[in-house]
């Protein structure tokens, strides 16, 4: 029987982060993974293959709305075959260079499934056919998330995940989108740009439930052009049917119930975690109603050998919040007191326009009853969001007018994703609106848009007018 000191089960950016910190700190590591090599859905089947092919779409876009500023080009042909080449030469340079990193690292890497046998226990079912076990003091368990499947759903091959939809075998002319949450919204970006006809259905009132409204507006805006089917709100599909290649899809709102035809459909209506048939139940390890690992700070489990991070953890399911719960799990397994307690953890939708946020938003704000005060910033007033040609981008901050200290940043508009950063910094250090009032940034640049959303709380900032607050009274002669 094979030992090890610490095993890492999944290799996505949180349990590939684990196994690396734990080889960095001297620990026997073993990272046991169903793929060839770590990534995980993220680089595999999620946020690298989904990035390039929005990265192409915007290109695309770029290219049909030069010609407002004077340039002008042929309408983009879409070679699919090339597009989809370089989406998979993509994941390939970051799988190959994970593989190369754990081989450096002296990472036992084993492709299987694991399924514990007990606290310090595990199988191993291998691709090869083989069985193996392994003994170990410690185990992090990231074995991530799938998408939720609906049961009225036909098994069929025009019926898509999002995983079926980056393989990117064919740009459907009608393509339906079940939900308008994140990962429904960047493929129908893609698919909209690439020429599908796409409609979008969310069963609530607006696109991207849970963000503040304001943000949504600009992306809303830019989805009713793009979405040549129409954004259909409040309305839900309750029935499928694939018809000879055609589904057949009913829809029903306010309005009553219609049935449309389309050529393909991509469900993305949230996703479960990866907790069952993992061999939980002959361990201490908890879960809760909705499968999520209960695990303390450490994210070490009710079984004290093993820890849980990333999506099978509980929300929110991020990558970036993975890797730092791998690191410490790690900690806290090498005997470290460690505790995962973030201020801030951003979030990007990729869409055209980006959204990001990060920290207490407004609408949180509003439902537990905290008293903040929100300063705006419209980027119309940006000379670089001038030059770009996209004034449709704002940046706001949610603060603490007691203490003047930063809660939460949102940023609307093209680079959001780079621009929060700053505000995720802000939060997490406990910066006051003048600390980023009083820092100079470069200009023209978009990140000047946090500045003066600053300026903006003070009544005093340069590109745009806002009444000044009163002043505060001064203080009664002794």
């Amino acid at each position: 029987m094979d030992k090890a000191r610490i095993v890492v089960v999944g290799g996505g950016p949180g349990g590939y982060t684990a196994a690396f910190y734990a080889a960095d700190l001297g620990m026997d590591t073993v990272l046991i993974d169903t793929e060839p090599a770590p990534g995980g859905v993220c680089v595999w089947r999620g946020c690298i293959p989904s990035k390039a092919l929005l990265h192409a779409a915007h290109t695309v876009a770029l290219a049909r709305e030069a010609e407002a500023y004077g340039v002008k080009f042929a309408e983009p042909t879409i070679d699919l075959a090339a597009l989809r080449a370089w989406k998979d030469r993509v994941v390939g340079k970051l799988t190959g260079g994970t593989a190369q990193l754990a081989k450096l690292r002296k990472i036992r890497s084993v492709q299987g499934r694991a399924t514990l046998l007990g606290p310090n226990k595990l199988e191993v079912k291998k691709v090869d056919g083989t069985t193996d076990t392994l003994e170990f003091e410690h185990c992090v368990l990231a074995t991530g998330s799938r998408p939720v499947r609906l049961p009225f759903l036909p098994d069929s091959p025009k019926v898509w995940d999002s995983s079926a939809a980056l393989e990117l075998r064919e740009i459907p002319k009608r393509l339906v989108v079940l939900g308008g949450g994140y990962i429904g919204m960047e493929m129908a970006t893609v698919y909209g740009t690439l020429g599908s006809e796409v409609t979008v259905v969310e069963m609530t009132p607006g696109l991207l439930p849970g963000c503040d409204r304001d943000l949504v507006v600009p992306l809303a805006k830019r989805a009713e052009k793009l979405c040549r089917g129409g954004v259909l709100l409040d309305t839900k599909i309750t029935a499928v049917k694939d018809e000879g290649g055609i589904l057949k899809v009913t829809m029903e709102n306010k309005d009553g119930a219609q049935t449309r035809e389309f050529d393909a459909l991509l469900y993305s209506v949230g996703r479960k975690p990866n907790s069952d048939s993992i061999g939980l139940d002959k361990t201490k390890v908890q879960t809760n109603k909705n499968g999520f690992i209960q695990v303390d700070l450490a994210r070490r489990t009710a079984e004290p050998s093993i820890f849980a991070i990333g999506d099978v953890a509980g929300q929110p399911m991020l990558a970036h919040k993975a890797s730092h719960e791998g690191r410490t799990a790690v900690d806290a397994a090498s005997g470290k007191k460690a505790a995962f307690e973030p201020q801030a953890i951003p979030a990007v939708v990729f869409t055209d326009p980006e959204i990001a946020t990060c920290g207490l938003s407004e609408t949180q704000a509003a439902v537990e009853g905290k008293v903040v005060e929100v300063a705006r910033f419209s980027w119309g007033a940006s000379g670089r969001s001038q030059t770009l040609g996209r004034t449709d981008g704002m940046t706001k901050l949610v603060i603490d007018p007691a203490t003047e200290r930063v809660l939460g940043v949102g940023i609307v508009g093209p680079g959001a994703g780079e621009l929060i950063a700053e505000g995720t910094l802000a939060v997490e250090m406990g910066a006051r609106a003048s600390d980023l009032a009083l820092t100079i940034h470069a200009h023209p640049t978009l990140s000047e848009t946090v500045m003066e959303a600053a300026e903006m709380f003070f009544g005093h900032c340069t590109h745009a007018y806002r009444p000044k607050k009163p002043a505060a009274p001064a203080p009664a002669k002794p």
